[in-house]
């Protein structure tokens, strides 16, 4: 049955690609592109065995094309050591609605000004809500690289995959368990950046910092060696650890140093992270205020400048990343390339920017609504406005309503996608990438990775219960 809808599949891309064996070749670059929409669709609302059968497809033509999923580690190292051109601040950009679309207007935004450092994510918190497990993701990113005529590497991270601290509290074992089981599923699809987020488990109450950080720094090693152990030939995944939990303490140079004694001595020789997340004063999706407005944050650059530069200078690192910025004023972005920051992370902002376009029916948004007062009526603070409530709510809405955004109009998806392509191309812009791919392509291997062929559906993997996570 799978073979036969694999089959059907490629009948409807007769002249275009043909299969050979367990491989795609491609025919003709110039019309593929325009086969991504119903292709896409199938990979992402079909039934299961026709999703299994277009990712595969989807997958192998862009191994065919070297559009080929790929590892950060090399270029940050090159970044660490200075031999990376430019000053310049890799966006990293969680998509959790429309993805295909959204990446599309991720790649024309870059192709206008030839940059190649920009990574698309999701975190771990983000696949249960959103209801796209990594297989899905990486096809609707892959898929939009090969619609926009992109070639070269494409940079997929998981980001937070984060030890919840209830969860560690009641059930060591198997809160590292569901951790390893996400990397496994991970990294088999083609998410070679991985963001390995136990900062939450940092203990404040211990007397040296050393003690603070322990249990971090060696679980971030021993999920490191983890990954190390599963990585496919030739790629060496790219990780990263965190030293401050977003949203609490800033970070200090004392907690970086005492984060990297404890993970050096236990990584050993392997290859470790080649970045770290730190706090600076931000929070994810930023504070509501009671009227839906967005208090302004207060990012501290002078600690993302001083404890970049020796992540670099002592441990050979590509520097320090910012989270929860999408929702910053315009006029802070540039001040990430100032500080040197490695890479940037950004979310909130386009899902806002989707949810409250003036394409989407108001009637989408109010059902949306309804369904959050008896879904998320947990979630709501007795002070919180309706405005507040739903602000902060409304991501858990995304997965229950992701085929209604998918089956909006094509020129109401198209209105979207442009809007969100000014806005990628002006934090493009303000982070400095423009001319970038040059160095990505030179820098970054991006060996021939194959699956293997869909044997039945997409496998069937059981819902987190993500309250707690970060996003």
């Amino acid at each position: 049955m799978a073979n036969d809808t694999l089959d059907k599949i490629l009948k409807t891309l007769t002249g275009i690609v043909v299969r050979r064996d367990d491989r795609i070749a491609v025919l003709d670059e110039t019309r593929l592109p325009e086969r991504m929409d119903a292709l896409i669709e199938e990979a992402v609302l079909g039934e299961d065995a026709a999703k299994a059968a277009a990712r595969w497809v989807i997958w192998e033509a862009s191994q065919a094309l070297g559009i080929r999923p790929a590892s950060i580690h090399a270029f940050y190292m090159a970044m660490g050591r200075g031999e990376v051109p430019g000053r310049f601040t890799v966006p990293a950009i969680n998509l959790r609605m429309l993805v295909y679309d959204a990446a599309r207007a991720a790649f024309r935004a870059a192709r206008r000004i030839d940059a190649g450092a920009l990574i698309f994510e999701i975190a771990r918190s983000e696949i249960a809500y959103t209801d796209q497990r990594p297989a899905e993701y990486v096809s609707a990113v892959l898929a939009a690289a090969i619609r926009e005529g992109h070639r070269g590497p494409v940079f997929i991270q998981g980001d937070h995959f984060q030890a919840s601290g209830k969860k560690y509290a009641a059930a060591p074992e198997a809160e590292l368990q569901a951790i390893r089981d996400l990397i496994l599923e991970a990294v088999g699809a083609g998410l070679y950046n991985i963001d390995i987020d136990t900062s939450t488990l940092v203990d404040l109450a211990q007397p040296t910092l050393d003690a603070q950080q322990k249990l971090n720094s060696l679980l971030c090693a021993d999920l490191t060696a983890f990954i190390r152990s599963h990585e496919p030939a030739g790629v060496t995944v790219s990780v990263g650890g965190e030293i401050g939990e977003v949203g609490l303490k800033n970070s200090t140079p004392e907690d970086l140093d005492a984060f990297m004694r404890g993970y050096d001595a236990r990584i050993g020789a392997a290859a470790g992270i080649s970045k770290i997340s730190i706090q600076t004063g931000t929070s994810h999706g930023g504070v509501v205020l009671p009227d839906g407005s967005i208090a302004k944050a207060a990012i501290d650059f002078d600690v993302l400048k001083v404890l970049s530069e020796k992540a670099r200078r002592e441990y050979g690192l590509g520097g320090a990343v910012q989270h929860g910025a999408s929702t910053l004023p315009e006029s802070a972005f540039h001040k990430f390339v100032e500080a040197g920051t490695c890479e940037v992370h950004l979310a909130t902002a386009f899902q806002s920017l989707v949810i409250e376009h003036e394409a989407v029916p108001e009637a989408l948004r109010h059902d949306m609504y309804e369904w959050l007062r008896t879904n998320a009526a947990d979630e709501r603070k007795p002070k919180d406005t309706d405005a507040q409530f739903f602000y902060k709510a409304r991501k858990k809405a995304i997965g229950p309503f992701k085929q209604r955004f998918w089956n909006l109009p094509a020129d109401a998806r198209a209105s979207i996608g442009g809007s969100l392509e000014k806005t990628f191309a002006f934090l493009f812009g303000q982070l400095g990438i423009a001319g970038t791919a040059a160095a990505v392509k030179t820098i970054t291997a991006a060996p021939e990775v194959h699956q293997p062929l869909p044997s039945g559906g997409v496998k069937s993997v059981k819902g987190e219960n993500v309250d707690g996570l970060a996003d």
